[in-house]
Order: structure tokens, then C-alpha cells, then sequence
């Protein structure tokens, strides 16, 4: 199957590793990649902040950008992939542009939905020794409704335990924007999720979208947890 690949910001910009194992992952599942070079910032930050209007050139971009080809557009990050499917609410006076957006976002899919729900997958023959607590991220849980996918891949990962850990599904604080803007609750939501995870003592951390990792794993190191922070690319990876 041909597949276009959105790499992110995040993930071009701090966490390249993530970006290489789901690309290896996709190959491995039969997938022929493309990188499209024109493909930029999906404006997520902007349209977060309130500032509709100037995202509109870095929206405008990525539609054209994935108009090249129709193949299905796979990324390793819930928030962007919502915020893509979102498009079309910014274009109430640009009937055409919307159509275009719609286009678009019927071709988005995070990683795990795409695995699961498109190629049919549940098992890709990884292996990973211990215990893990899986965050579901706001973006991918309660916006997209991908809830059992990262699960089902999980716990079809030999020598993975999955244990659940209280409040499981809570916001860890990151937001976005809303962590610089509500720094201090944030950061009050962070020490709870991670005061929770240590209580259960597991190996890994382990998520689909990269930001809250960074945001619950620098809460982690700055009180000197050994957990080890991963995100799902990296596990499906592991052999």
C-alpha cells in the first residue's frame, strides 16, 4: 500500500527517533513510503493560541502539499492529526478551500488507528520485556476516539504487561499551549499523573503522542524516576 508519511514537528524538531521507527514500522506492515518535502507545521500551535487567521497560510500549505497524490496520510501524533480534521471550520467563507480540508482530513490517520483499523494488524511480532502504564492522550482518546487500537498493539507485545495505574485517563496538564498559558495548574496535573504511575513502579512509560511524553517524562527525571519513557513506534519496534 502506498502511504504518505506527516512527520510532525515535534518529532522532525526533538524526536527524530520517533519518526524513523514508525517509518520502519509502516515498511515492515508492507507500506511504501512518501515524504512529501513541502509538508510543514500542520498550525496547531497558532490555532490553539486563537490566532485562526495566521495559520491559515501553513493550512492552506498542507492541503495543497498532500493534493499531490490521494494516497491515506499516516502520523505518529494524535493532537496534529485532530487538529488537521479541524480544518474545515476555519474556511466559512471559502467553500472551496473547506471541500479541499474535508478531502484532506478523510485521508488523515494516526498511527495505531491506521495499523489496527486500515492495514488489519494487531500483532507485528514485537518483544519487550517488563511492565508499562500507557497514557492515552487527550487529542487521541477523547477527540479521535482511538481507544482500544495503541491498547490491542500492546498487549500483543511479547513480555509486555500492561497495568493500569488510578485516574488513568486524566489530562497529564500538557494542553499545548494551555501549559505556558496555565503553567501553574499544569504543572499541578503533571505531578498528580506522575505520582500515580510511580505508584505502580513500572518499567516503561509508554504513549502515541509525543508531546505529553515529553511533558509527564520531564516531570519523571526532574524527581528521579529510572522509568523509561517510549512512544508506541518505539515499542512496536523492539525486538
Amino acid at each position: 500500500m502506498n502511504v504518505n508519511f506527516y512527520v510532525t514537528c515535534i518529532a522532525d524538531a526533538l524526536k527524530a527517533n520517533v519518526a524513523k521507527q514508525s517509518v520502519l514500522l509502516l515498511e515492515q506492515l508492507g507500506c511504501k513510503l512518501t515524504f512529501l518535502e513541502k509538508q510543514g507545521c500542520c498550525g496547531q500551535p497558532a490555532l490553539n493560541s486563537g490566532y485562526n487567521q495566521q495559520a491559515i497560510p501553513a493550512i492552506k500549505n498542507l492541503i495543497t502539499t498532500f493534493e499531490a497524490n490521494d494516497y491515506p496520510i499516516v502520523a505518529p501524533a494524535g493532537s496534529c492529526v485532530h487538529a488537521i480534521k479541524t480544518y474545515a471550520s476555519y474556511f466559512p467563507d471559502e467553500p472551496k478551500w473547506a471541500e479541499r480540508a474535508d478531502r484532506l482530513a478523510e485521508r488523515f490517520y494516526d498511527l495505531t488507528d491506521f495499523i489496527v483499523n486500515q492495514l488489519k494488524v494487531t500483532q507485528v511480532g514485537a518483544k519487550l520485556n517488563g511492565t508499562a502504564v500507557y497514557h492515552p492522550s487527550c487529542s487521541l482518546f477523547r477527540k479521535l476516539g482511538v481507544v482500544h487500537e495503541p491498547v490491542t498493539l500492546l498487549q500483543n507485545v511479547e513480555g509486555l504487561k500492561l497495568i493500569p495505574i488510578q485516574n488513568q485517563t486524566t489530562c497529564c496538564g500538557f494542553g499545548g499551549t494551555f501549559s505556558v498559558k496555565m503553567a501553574e495548574i499544569s504543572g499541578e496535573m503533571v505531578i498528580e499523573k506522575a505520582e500515580h504511575i510511580k505508584e505502580v513502579q513500572p518499567d516503561y512509560l509508554i504513549g502515541a503522542d509525543v508531546s505529553c511524553l515529553i511533558n509527564i517524562g520531564g516531570r519523571l527525571q526532574r524527581e528521579g524516576s529510572p522509568i523509561k519513557v517510549l512512544h508506541i513506534a518505539e515499542v512496536l519496534m523492539s525486538r
